[in-house]
């Protein structure tokens, strides 16, 4: 019933910036914690970004200190705020929750050219 609709991705350069969004049909977003997925060519998903109800973030370690991961605050929208991408950033990127127990949106592709 959830739908989650992720947006915002394209193709940059090396050092560019980008904001990925997604969008709930729900409350979710506001109701336990999310996270940013990220699946690069031919590799395993890998967790980016967790956000808690609380507001506490966590990140993965190749992207600390670049990405930020936010809400707004009618807790509609997640955001990625990406900057000093680099090529190893490109990938399909994807919100859910820990759980993953909400049916994965679209996706949204990050391409990052040196």
């Amino acid at each position: 019933q959830v739908q989650l609709v992720e947006s915002g991705g394209g193709s940059v350069r090396a050092g560019g910036s980008l904001r990925l969004s997604c969008r709930a049909s729900g409350d979710i977003l506001g109701s336990t914690s999310m996270n940013w997925y990220r699946q690069p060519p031919g590799k395993q998903t890998e967790v980016v970004a967790t956000i808690t109800k609380g507001g506490s973030t966590a990140y993965l370690d190749s992207v600390k200190g670049r990405f930020t991961i936010s809400r707004d605050s009618a807790k509609t929208t997640l955001y990625l705020d990406m900057s000093g991408l680099k090529p190893e950033d490109t990938a399909m990127y994807y919100c859910n929750t820990l759980d993953k127990r909400i049916p994965w949106g679209q996706g949204t592709q990050v391409t990052v050219s040196s």
